[in-house]
């Protein structure tokens, strides 16, 4: 206790000596304010020595009662221990430490600091409740520490009981290292797959075929050596990976440059080469880390390749994902899954079809056309609609008018009533938990089909007999037509059933703008033959006046920063589709190439993203818990203001964009 009583006397002496030089300074320059200042000088000492002695009888007192509350045993323990032991008042004043908690915090005197300033980990009303007398790997410097807490009652100099905090540490610096390094040490499975390797071979020219092979094997054995691991190939573009778990880490803080180095190579191809990697760590074996791998890996090419995805246990981490999806040239997949959903259609007694939340028109053109093919096929279809928003209300209007469509639509609860173990629910245009129309109905259904063309998302509904999900393509419109012209030998439309579906893949390529491959144009050729007529297409998107003005309302509104804009819908424009319509007419503006509105329905915030392409509206929203493609994307938001959305959506923005820079 003596030595730090002095620490205390010696920082006065220091402070008393620095006030003495400045006066001494002033009264050069001034004697009567030097002599002024020498009588404030003299009472500042008598005062600091009645203060000290006043604090040093304190700490006397303080040392005499906690003496007093202990016995011979446990203060002989306490002074001998050879553990760090600090004592805390109520508040966490600092009042007593050993000689041992000196050399581990490096500071001269601590005394009547709060342990908050030294240890930021301990909760103190958790310590005086009870609740918590442990702490475990508590970081101090550099060094580890468990530390256990006692409580203990003491009575102060006016005869009231206080509660002392006594805390004792266990430096186990050492375990801990031994810990992390064998973490390091645990082996991490990686997949590495090259998206498109048939594709950019075809492109290429035939001398630089062998070239282009052989750098990008380079490349990915580079890669290999580099993390010190073991690369095997097992297919033309498939590879797997064993590395320790401390390069994952590294690569991680890289964001796994090797997809960048991959996507530069250039010897006479004309696509861009891409990866898909996956890596599973933090399993209990080589085993489990090769499961999470492979789904990483599915993740990864769901969302459309060109990324890596991490996933440690339940936790998942995405990197890249920045460039446009890759068409892919061949319809095999598109014949097998035609094929299998056929083979599912006849086992079940009912279909039923089911889009998101809010449908547009290539929700409700997907859904319209399965209808078409199945009911063709003389099965019992329904589709689950359980609102007509003015999006799809032209439409609408003209499919009903079709006497096969009288009973065609159903809301979701009669569906729920309905729906056996031997039913057939096909979702389209959607597969995340958070935007289907109605969960419970997927939840009460055994047999389940997914159809959709958004990147695939962590949240997307599982357990699935069939799931075709295609990123690449321009709509889920897109995909409905290739399937179905596979389910029959002679495919039949109604003329509004091509016009619906030619409507979708409109509404989300923009008029063939965006998204747009030859498979798209191959498809809305199939449309055109089957008689869809572009001049009825193009007035389903006309506006009325009213709606017209509501969008430029809205613009008026938007504020833009370097070619980004934000838009908030007032509150007498409560329209989810109106939001979109209004953030794709932003993108015509000059200067504008990336556009979010925001409109609040009662408890929740919809975010419409658009984007032209250098900005990925899809990773921006995500991070808020949607998703979407490169340039279309959207999210919702709970329990939140407009102010509040704005500002999350403003501080990802910022992320992204530092992080664009860095690289």
């Amino acid at each position: 206790m003596d030595n730090k009583y002095k620490y205390f006397i010696s920082w006065n002496k220091s402070y008393m000596l620095m006030i003495a030089i400045l006066i001494a300074i002033i009264a050069y320059y001034n004697i009567l304010l030097g002599i002024g200042s020498i009588f404030i000088y003299v009472f500042l000492i008598i005062n600091n020595f009645n203060s000290n002695k006043l604090k040093k009888s304190e700490w006397e007192n303080f040392i005499k009662n906690f003496s007093t509350d202990l016995d011979n045993a446990t203060r002989n323990t306490l002074l001998k221990l050879p553990l760090p032991m600090i004592i805390l008042g109520q508040g966490g004043n600092i009042l007593w430490y050993n000689q041992t908690f000196s050399s581990v915090v490096n500071q001269e005197s601590i005394l009547e600091r709060n342990i908050s300033d030294l240890i930021k980990d301990i909760n103190l009303r958790h310590v005086l409740d009870g609740k918590r007398n442990t702490y475990r790997g508590v970081k101090i410097d550099e060094h580890y520490y468990d530390l256990y807490i006692n409580i203990i009652d003491s009575t102060d100099n006016k005869n009231k009981k206080d509660k002392l905090i006594l805390i004792y540490l266990s430096d186990i610096t050492d375990m801990y290292n031994k810990i992390i390094e064998i973490d390091n040490n645990k082996e991490a499975v990686m997949l590495i797959e090259v998206d498109n390797l048939d594709d950019v071979i075809k492109t290429t020219e035939e001398d630089k075929k062998p070239l282009l092979i052989a750098e990008i094997e380079k490349i990915i054995n580079s890669y290999g050596q580099n993390l010190q691991g073991m690369l095997k190939k097992y297919s033309s573009n498939k590879y797997v990976l064993s590395v320790q778990d401390k390069y994952i880490q590294e690569e991680m803080n890289r964001k796994f440059d090797i997809l960048d180095s991959v996507r530069e190579i250039s010897i006479g191809n004309k696509l861009t080469v891409t990866l898909s990697l996956g890596i599973g760590r933090g399993g209990a074996t080589p085993f489990e880390n090769e499961k999470y791998a492979v789904l990483a890996k599915e993740l990864a090419l769901g969302r459309g390749g060109d990324q890596a995805v991490v996933k440690n246990g339940e936790k998942l981490d995405f990197y890249g994902g920045k460039t446009k999806e890759i068409e892919k040239r061949t319809k095999v997949r598109a014949r097998v899954i035609a094929h299998a959903l056929l083979n599912l259609v006849s086992e079940s007694n009912k279909v039923y079809i089911m889009g998101h939340m809010n449908p547009d028109i290539d929700c409700l053109g997907a859904a319209v056309g399965l209808f078409s093919a199945i009911t063709g096929l003389n099965k019992e279809c329904y589709i689950i609609l359980d609102n007509i928003n003015n999006s799809i209300k032209p439409i609408m209007e003209k499919i009903k008018s079709e006497k096969d469509y009288n009973n065609a639509f159903i809301n979701s609860a009669r569906a729920i009533t309905e729906i056996d173990d031997n039913s057939l629910l096909i979702v389209v245009d959607v597969h995340s938990k958070g935007y289907i129309e109605n969960m419970k109905l997927v939840e009460h259904s055994k047999k389940i089909v997914i159809i959709d063309h958004h990147r695939k998302s962590t949240s997307s509904i599982e357990g699935t007999l069939l799931s075709y999900i295609e990123p690449y393509a321009s709509s889920t419109s897109e995909l409905v037509t290739e399937i179905i012209q596979y389910m029959s030998e002679k495919p039949q439309l109604k003329v509004v059933e091509a016009e619906a579906l030619l409507a979708g893949i409109c509404v989300d390529t923009k008029n063939f703008y965006f998204k747009t491959g030859v498979r798209t144009f191959e498809a809305a050729s199939f449309l055109r033959k089957m008689g869809a007529d572009t001049l009825e297409v193009k007035k389903l998107f006309s506006d009325n006046l009213d709606t017209y003005l509501k969008k430029y309302e809205i613009i008026k509104s938007a504020k833009v920063v370097n070619g980004i804009a934000i838009a908030i819908c007032p509150p007498n424009m409560e329209d989810v589709v109106l939001a979109a319509q209004t953030a794709d007419e932003l993108l015509n503006i000059t200067g504008i190439n990336t556009s979010f509105v925001f409109v609040k329905i009662e408890d929740e915030v919809f975010i419409s993203g658009r984007s032209h392409g250098d900005i990925n509206v899809q990773i921006l929203l995500e991070s808020l818990g949607g998703g979407g493609h490169m340039t279309m994307a959207g999210a919702k938001l709970q329990s939140v203001s407009i102010e509040e959305a704005v500002e999350r959506l403003e501080n990802v923005i910022d992320k992204y964009l530092r992080e664009g820079e860095e690289k």
